[in-house]
């Protein structure tokens, strides 16, 4: 009975760490969290008060298919202030989260068989979307040795084969690295040269703690860019994202959002307009507060033996290098939430290149952090040294 389709589609691994760990909670066991990439932070205040004003206003029925105007021409006027480029209003489609806007995407875009370069490691769904879609995921390796930056070689290589589409994502989840200038704007021209399209998620835009992050729309207009509201703003269950596209993509995709999701949440618009417009003090105490707590866990990781050649300096990740402790990174990872009380991301669930890593989310408290460090302390200090996989 169930289709054929989902035979290809791979569990996310972080979130079966992640109700494992409830479960243990639920038996009154203190677990804590470095595995899920969810903001600890409120909403916004000015984000919840508009929410509440647009119910009590009853402003509550379908908006417009491609999202309120006024919010694109908002996210719109955000690229000018922000990055220096214009995008025109009507190219902004709103999408019920940055997932949606994928699903909208890749079914627009993807025909059976299609070749999408994704980079390897990468965020655990981009493949699933891509398989769902009908399309044939391509990885291009990434290296710890590299800063794990996206090699121009490759990924040439890898498109003068006949690719599609490519996604790239800057801050990166899992490695927090951000790409540079010079590498996104040959990623842009290789693109060109060989007709694939570039999808650009930028979910994690704003929280970038050293240099400048750079939306692919300044080197390409020829580019599909993806980006939401739940990291950057802490509106994770508002599920509101939005996407820019090619003007030749947005009819097809507006034909697919009537029919998938009718329009994007209401209420959510309204308060995503607070979020633009008058969040700035408190985004700006949340980024501060990141950028403290990268600072101190990358140094602590590294004195309790992982491998960060290069800090991150984007999201809320840090990707360690574990294989002094296992090559296993899923039964690893089980074995220190059990023995540890620790909940954190296997490396394999970001793909091949990252097996024998562990990622360490920071999207927590600097006291539970610390905490976290500590337990990981005690424990490897008795795990015995031949308990490798």
């Amino acid at each position: 009975m169930i289709s054929k389709k989902l035979a290809h589609i791979t569990p996310f691994i972080v979130m079966e760490i992640l109700e494992r760990a409830q479960a243990m909670e639920a038996n009154g066991e203190h677990i804590i969290h470095m595995e899920i990439g969810e903001p600890d932070f409120p909403t916004p205040g000015p984000v919840q008060e508009a929410a509440l004003e647009t119910i009590r206003a009853d402003r509550t029925k379908y908006t417009h298919s491609l999202g309120l105007p006024q919010l694109r021409e908002r996210i719109s006027k955000h690229y000018t202030d922000e990055y220096g480029v214009h995008v025109d209003p009507e190219r902004v489609i709103v999408t019920t989260g940055s997932s949606g806007g994928m699903l909208l995407v890749f079914s627009a875009l993807i025909d059976q068989g299609d070749r999408v370069l994704i980079t390897d490691p990468c965020y655990p769904c981009y493949p699933n979307f891509i398989k769902l879609a009908g399309g044939v995921p391509e990885y291009v390796p990434m290296g710890e040795d590299e800063g794990w930056q996206i090699d121009s070689k490759r990924f040439s290589d890898a498109a003068a084969k006949g690719a599609k589409a490519a996604v790239i994502n800057s801050p990166a989840n899992p490695t927090g690295v951000v790409l540079t200038a010079p590498v996104m704007a040959d990623l842009a021209k290789t693109a060109t040269d060989n007709d694939v399209l570039i999808l650009s998620d930028e979910i994690y835009h704003g929280m970038v703690y050293e240099g400048h992050g750079h939306t692919m729309l300044e080197f390409t207009d020829e580019v599909v860019v993806i980006n939401g509201f739940s990291k950057f703003y802490a509106m994770t269950g508002w599920r509101l994202g939005w996407i820019i596209v090619p003007p030749g993509l947005v009819r097809p995709i507006q034909t697919l959002q009537q029919n998938l999701f009718i329009s994007p949440p209401t209420i959510s618009q309204e308060a995503a307009l607070a979020a633009l417009s008058d969040s700035r003090v408190e985004l700006e105490r949340m980024t501060k507060l990141y950028d403290e707590r990268r600072r101190w866990l990358v140094p602590r990781l590294r004195d309790l033996g992982f491998g960060i050649p290069i800090a991150p300096t984007g999201a809320f990740y840090v990707l360690a290098n574990a294989k002094h402790l296992s090559t296993d990174s899923y039964s690893l990872a089980l074995e220190i939430l059990r023995d540890a009380k620790v909940a954190v991301t296997p490396g394999i669930d970001f793909g091949s290149a990252a097996e024998g890593y562990l990622r360490f989310s920071y999207a927590n408290s600097l006291a539970e952090l610390r905490e976290g460090c500590n337990r990981l302390e005690a424990w490897l200090k008795q795990r015995p040294p031949t308990n490798k996989a």
